[in-house]
């Protein structure tokens, strides 16, 4: 990998890790739906008009049920999940959690896609499970019904990005990747416009509000897609997805600094097992030699 393409990698683990701080944040201040309409919205106009500048065509007309179902499946619900669960939960917990997507990117392969679920790969699930279950149980929060809900919407927002990830390897491969994120942010804010109108409240507008809503739509949406985009292009999707191993780092780090969370070793020793896990899942690490007879490493 380039110094450039690591450089971006980097950039893209910071902002994709401060995105769950920013989230804290709006939740419980605004309300999840206001949260996610506002990134949506604001994240989409500034993509749509980044395409427009390079003349890069969206193509409604042909491809708007590609956008609505990316839009539903890797936006608006996964979106909405985190936003919920920040009502409970420290970002720490949710950034961690997050990093489960690659595991279930491989169950799902294996059903849709016709990717063969390897001996290696079941046992990266494994691990990857009992990291899941070593941060749920890691505290500083107690476990109650609906820290157990959080939890598990965290998970389902997870599984929600692998199933994005398939539908669009399955049946929009032929879609420009940038033309998905600007046209499935538009399409996901207009499924949640009338929940979220319907559904308002008056909030208060402090700059710590107006900056976090800006923060999580250009910073954490529109700009972070174009570094990760760029990542796909230059280095392909594998090494790209190793952004999942950085993520979590750059999430706790953030919140113990900007929310005052704590970090425990049950949870760092939760999220190592959930990165090994999700390395042994995409092939990132060598596999181990066998030991011959003669104790010689087998090629």
């Amino acid at each position: 990998m380039k110094p450039g393409d690591l450089l971006r990698l980097l950039i893209l683990g910071a902002i994709w890790g401060s995105s769950y701080i920013f989230i804290r944040i709006l939740a419980p201040a605004i309300g999840p739906m206001m949260t996610v309409e506002t990134r949506l919205v604001i994240g989409g106009a500034a993509l749509i008009l980044y395409l427009r500048a390079i003349k890069l065509p969206v193509e409604w007309s042909r491809h708007w049920k590609h956008y609505l179902a990316v839009g539903a499946i890797n936006s608006a619900v996964p979106f909405l999940l985190y936003a919920f669960a920040a009502l409970y939960i420290p970002a720490s917990y949710s950034v961690i959690l997050n990093s489960s997507a690659p595991l279930f990117g491989a169950i799902f392969a294996a059903l849709w896609l016709g990717e063969r679920l390897t001996s290696r790969k079941i046992l990266g699930l494994v691990i990857g499970a009992a990291g899941v279950a070593l941060v749920a149980r890691a505290g500083p929060v107690t476990i109650t019904p609906a820290i157990t809900l959080a939890i598990v919407a965290c998970l389902l927002a997870a599984a929600c990005y692998a199933l994005a990830g398939v539908y669009v390897k399955k049946v929009a491969a032929q879609v420009e990747p940038l033309a998905i994120a600007g046209g499935s942010h538009i399409s996901a804010a207009l499924l949640l416009l009338a929940p979220t109108v319907f559904g308002y409240q008056e909030i208060a507008l402090t700059p710590r509000i107006a900056g976090s809503v800006l923060a999580l739509a250009l910073l954490c949406s529109a700009i972070a897609y174009l570094f990760y985009f760029r990542l796909l292009a230059d280095v392909g999707p594998t090494k790209a997805l190793t952004v999942t191993f950085l993520m979590p780092a750059f999430g706790m780090v953030w919140g113990a600094v900007f929310l005052h969370e704590t970090i425990t070793g049950p949870m760092i020793a939760g999220c190592a097992l959930i990165l090994a896990g999700t390395a042994d899942v995409l092939g990132i690490l060598p596999p181990a030699k066998r030991v011959g007879a003669r104790g010689t490493a087998d090629p």
